[in-house]
């Protein structure tokens, strides 16, 4: 008897049938991006390959990635497999560092990402008797919106707070009472700082769940949220390339990285520098294919996250390290490859330093020079703070391998972020 997929068996899907189903719904959407998409027909063309040559997952290794710059060089609509008339919601990125990513969802779409959104706060230990307060930005970005569907759509009472207003955070947290916060990791310890500002025990507030997301953070970071308020963090995974938020989600029970939803997206481990594929267990940059879009398929997407593939815990579908770096964010110092989240643990693990830091590299001659700002906890004397200093230059240089100049902060003098933490600022000239 042919196996029938449904929300109601994911979770006990045998690997075969998972890998089975993918194949299936990866030959359509190859076939659908190279009929309807310009841009994939040419780069499938130029890879000498087509999509009936597809007959195996490890083939797809043959077919072309995609990457942000393809994206953003085929603004605004050019990706897009179906006319603008079936096109229910367009988001797109900031474009801060040139023009935005832009993405599109037919109706069929935006049920199956409140569906996956669903799953993943399910997964995370949310029901629909909980209250969601949604701390993400709305509008183009796709995480609040994101959020509020598929909260809305696993029976949750939402709260749509959006970002920014701090004050008024706490004040909805006190007032309300929710359950689940939905929110970077990085403004979340904001939050937890003005439950501080206002002589509040965040402890104390109703929130047991906190779905971070949208940036990497670390194991340190993970901790101190943890501790300062009282909740499970927990990451949920996702990209607006391909989706938004839902992609993958670390399961409750286990906290051992998100589960990729391989239903709906096929994950592969690909050699940074090369582009080979890598086997299940090895570290290099993940790169997803969406399975079941309509409005903007996305065949190969190179997502710049550095992460290891794993296999499923709680289900069979496979598991992804959480995100701590990306490829991009790494900063080559004097030959050494550096990542801000190595700085970042290396500042967490001093109890006197707070998680809100800021790396800043130059080039006034020929040698990289590197000055980190970091807040303190509490206040310092100008004794305490040098000796604070010197020991974190210290724990830097033995973490990474290269000298900075750190400077402490006193508490609330680096601006904290709203949405993605700006964590460093890359002044070189180019060469």
């Amino acid at each position: 008897m042919a196996f029938i997929w449904s929300e109601a068996v994911v979770e006990t899907a045998s690997r075969c049938q998972i890998t089975d189903l993918q194949l299936k719904r990866l030959k359509n959407v190859v076939r659908r991006a190279y009929d309807n998409v310009p841009h994939y027909r040419r780069t499938i063309q130029a890879a000498g390959v087509h999509p009936d040559d597809l007959v195996s997952l490890e083939g797809l290794a043959q077919f072309p990635f995609t990457t942000k710059a393809d994206l953003r060089d085929r603004y605004p609509y050019d990706m897009f497999a179906v006319p603008l008339d079936d096109v229910v919601r367009i988001h797109a990125s900031s474009g801060t560092t040139g023009k935005p990513t832009v993405v599109g969802y037919t109706r069929r779409d935006i049920k199956t990402w409140a569906r996956l959104v669903a799953r993943s706060i399910r997964a995370a230990g949310g029901t629909r008797r909980d209250k969601m307060h949604i701390a993400y930005g709305y509008g183009l970005f796709t995480g609040g919106l994101g959020m509020h569907y598929g909260a809305e759509a696993l029976g949750c009472a939402v709260v749509p707070v959006g970002g920014g207003m701090t004050e008024r955070q706490v004040q909805l947290i006190n007032d309300f009472r929710p359950d689940i916060i939905s929110v970077t990791p990085s403004y979340l310890l904001a939050i937890a700082d003005e439950f501080d500002r206002q002589g509040v025990d965040a402890r104390s507030c109703s929130l047991r769940l906190a779905l971070c997301g949208a940036e990497p953070w670390s194991e340190a970071m993970r901790s101190e949220i943890e501790r300062r308020l009282g909740l499970a963090a927990l990451d949920i995974y996702g990209l607006s390339e391909l989706m938004g938020p839902g992609v993958g989600q670390e399961f409750a029970a286990t906290r051992d990285g998100p589960t990729i939803w391989e239903d709906h997206f096929l994950p592969e481990v690909i050699d940074p520098a090369t582009g080979a594929v890598l086997p299940d267990g090895q570290l290099g940059e993940l790169v997803l294919t969406s399975l079941t879009r309509e409005a903007m398929p996305v065949i190969r997407y190179r997502t710049r996250d550095l992460t290891r593939l794993l296999p499923g815990t709680v289900t069979n579908m496979r598991r992804i390290e959480r995100i701590r770096a990306r490829s991009d964010d790494m900063l080559i110092i004097r030959g050494v490859n550096v990542f801000p989240t190595q700085i970042e643990e290396a500042l967490i693990a001093d109890p006197l330093l707070a998680p809100n830091y800021l790396i800043e590299v130059d080039r006034p001659d020929r040698l990289d020079t590197v000055r980190v700002t970091v807040e303190a906890r509490t206040a310092l004397t100008t004794e305490e703070r040098d000796c604070v200093e010197r020991r974190a230059e210290q724990a830097i240089k033995a973490r990474v391998g290269v000298t900075t100049t750190v400077e402490v902060m006193a508490r609330g003098a680096i601006a904290s972020s709203q949405g993605k933490a700006v964590r460093v600022i890359d002044r070189r000239r180019k060469e």
